[in-house]
């Protein structure tokens, strides 16, 4: 499914499979999630994607050939390919174990061709073992829902009190992992969601409401994985001195002005960029450790269209993940 120009929709079409090049493996897709990002380059918020552009980076795949000098995977083997794609692994970030902030860096489903589609390239250095636990269908969120998600919740520190801002792919996963590491977790849904407000209960949350209420006790850390600016201040406006609060999306729209003294009191607000393999590696040992519960729903690759326009207007509960076997 192929993105020609910034705003289009994606259109099917058949082309020979890519060839793996140096230190690339050759993987038939099984599964890839549908993630918010996809919408903000379909919609030109993260400018200069390559075009045109195979969207996706929540790819669950099976290795199905290697260049000569890629020996990390062998035919058959299952395994995750995440956001980031490609780092130089030589400037000063790369250096320093910050390689999500590589100035060169590439990434799945934007600078590099992605998972909606039945072949993909990619960086077996980039590629990730998937627990046996989870099938190709919930192992797809974790690959970027999860992984954000994971890095978005270190962000927040200790805080025992955690507040979660959109309760959606990221927030389902990543609400699950708070409760099992026993921290107190509250949720908040857009106004009327009463649905959303149930499911986030179901899952383990102390409390679950509209993002523009007070939470029932003060929090000692908030995540925001809504794109939505005017969340930062009602969300500095519910944590205590010393807290904070962590904008885990890749695009927000514009943070609103808000008195010095929502901010005063030493709190702090943070962004999260990207991910590292650490990362990776981290949350994916967790996940195998937790039962997680990882709410899906299965479209087959033809319908990307249709699955982008739901999660845009909130119809999704959980994550949609697309599947290429049923094109």
């Amino acid at each position: 499914m192929l993105l020609e120009a910034v705003g289009s929709p994606l259109r099917a079409v058949e082309r020979e499979p890519p060839q793996p090049g140096p230190g690339q493996v050759l993987l038939k897709v099984r599964a890839c999630g549908v993630c918010r990002t996809d919408l903000h380059i379909l919609d030109g918020d993260l400018e200069r994607p390559k075009l045109p552009l195979v969207l996706g980076h929540e790819v669950v795949g099976v290795v199905a050939d290697a260049a000569g000098d890629a020996a990390r995977f062998r035919t058959g083997d299952r395994v995750g390919v995440p956001w980031l794609g490609w780092t130089c692994g030589a400037c000063r970030y790369c250096r320093g174990g910050r390689e999500n902030l590589c100035e060169r860096a590439r990434f799945t489903g934007y600078t590099l061709d992605g998972g909606y589609a039945e072949y993909l390239v990619a960086d077996e250095r980039f590629c990730l073992p998937l627990p046996a636990a989870y099938d190709d269908l919930t192992a797809a969120p974790l690959l970027c829902a999860g992984l954000i998600g994971y890095r978005s919740l270190v962000a927040a520190g200790d805080a025992e009190r955690v507040g979660i801002y959109g309760f959606g792919a990221a927030g389902h996963i990543i609400a699950q992992v708070a409760r099992h590491q026993g921290r107190k977790v509250f949720a908040f849904t857009r106004k009327g969601d009463t649905d959303g407000q149930s499911f986030a209960r179901r899952l383990g949350a102390s409390w679950a409401g509209s993002s523009t209420e007070p939470p029932p006790e003060p929090l000692d850390a908030a995540i925001i994985f809504a794109p939505v600016g005017a969340l930062v201040p009602i969300a500095l406006g519910a944590v205590v001195p010393g807290g904070t609060v962590v904008c885990g999306g890749i695009h927000m729209s514009d943070i609103p002005s808000f008195p010095y003294e929502l901010l005063w009191g030493e709190r702090q607000i943070r962004s999260v960029a990207n991910l590292t393999r650490a990362d990776g590696t981290e949350f994916l040992e967790l996940a195998a450790r937790y039962p997680l519960d990882i709410a899906t729903e299965r479209l087959p690759l033809a319908d990307a269209n249709t699955a982008l326009a739901r999660l845009r207007s909130g119809q999704l509960r959980g994550a949609a993940v697309l599947d290429p076997v049923t094109l």
